[in-house]
């Protein structure tokens, strides 16, 4: 039967965040439009964790397991893929809009011949038709889009759609799939941790970011500070990482990271449209400008008018009474 197809990405043997709720809202989509939903986990040595995702409501789980995979870079991701969805005439595929997911769900639907319809922040099942809905214009306006042909390529924003944990029975189909001469002309070989691991900033719940108003890289330790003392971790803007203050990995932005935390704490951001494209659908705003007409303020939900320099050690100390 044709129906969902749910593309997961394991990282160093275990999901990402993001997979899971792929995984939660291709099920919920099936239930409503009346087809299946189908995982699929792609990679070397991932056979053993696919019937986790049975904990997340879905029945069927396609697994392709090859030590070829091992740190490999998309093309053979997107051969696998391509395959699965031939054989299970999906009518659609989910992809978490990670960097690997966004760049997968384009290359694949090149394939097909269709367009991707990338970091969808709604989904809406109409008379057995998907409808999505997906944020343009660097978030200034919402775009539907009804995809007319299938299958259809999509990607969903994570940190926005439930993963709900819903304990079922997965059964693990193993596939083997061809790959062509091209797949692995390019390959990762190696890969460089940064010392400090913290979560990826497209899977935090909290997230604190300092602007330029921080007036230099030695006051970041504030905004580390209150990262830490609520749970989260920081980010920054492109101002900052443009200056070299910050690393490009923590940069939130049009040409930074899309961002959806439960939290976002935006210290001396001004608000510039770039920066609000990456962060405005995060589920709480809060702003901290000395400058009380900062276009931040337009977007977030509580603000701050005040030097941040007094601010912030404050809300550390608060911050760190709730761990207490």
């Amino acid at each position: 039967m044709p129906g969902i197809l749910a593309i997961t990405e394991v990282k160093e043997n275990s999901f990402r965040k993001a997979s899971f709720e792929v995984v939660s809202e291709a099920v919920r989509c099936a239930q409503n439009l009346g087809t299946e939903a189908t995982a699929v986990v792609i990679g070397s040595g991932v056979e053993a964790i696919a019937k986790d995702l049975g904990k997340y409501g879905v029945k069927n789980v396609v697994v392709v397991d090859d030590a070829k995979l091992e740190n490999a870079y998309t093309p053979p991701l997107a051969e696998a893929i391509e395959q699965i969805a031939k054989a299970k005439e999906s009518d659609y595929v989910f992809f978490p809009a990670t960097l690997q997911g966004k760049a997968l769900s384009a290359i694949t639907a090149a394939r097909f011949q269709r367009a991707a319809v990338s970091d969808c922040t709604e989904t809406h099942c109409d008379g057995g038709e998907l409808t999505l809905k997906r944020p343009v214009y660097a978030g200034k306006a919402l775009e539907t889009v009804k995809p007319l042909q299938k299958p259809a390529f999509v990607s969903l924003r994570p940190n926005v759609f439930a993963a709900e944990e819903a304990a079922t029975e997965a059964q693990v189909e193993k596939m083997d799939v061809s790959f062509s001469d091209k797949a692995f002309l390019a390959k990762i070989t190696d890969i460089k941790k940064a010392e400090e691991q913290k979560p990826d900033l497209t899977e935090a719940a909290i997230i604190v970011s300092g602007g330029r108003g921080m007036k230099g890289p030695e006051n970041f330790n504030l905004i580390e500070d209150l990262a830490s003392a609520l749970g989260g971790v920081n980010g920054a803007s492109r101002a900052v990482v443009d200056a070299g203050w910050r690393p490009h990995n923590e940069q939130v932005g049009q040409t930074g990271k899309t961002v959806s935390p439960q939290l976002y704490v935006a210290c001396a951001i001004s608000g510039a449209i770039q920066h609000l494209a990456g962060m405005r659908t995060s589920k709480v705003i809060v702003a901290i400008n000395k400058d009380a007409d900062a276009p931040i303020f337009q977007v977030a939900d509580y603000g701050i008018v005040g030097d941040v320099f007094e601010v912030l050690p404050a809300m550390i100390e608060e911050g760190k009474k709730l761990d207490s």
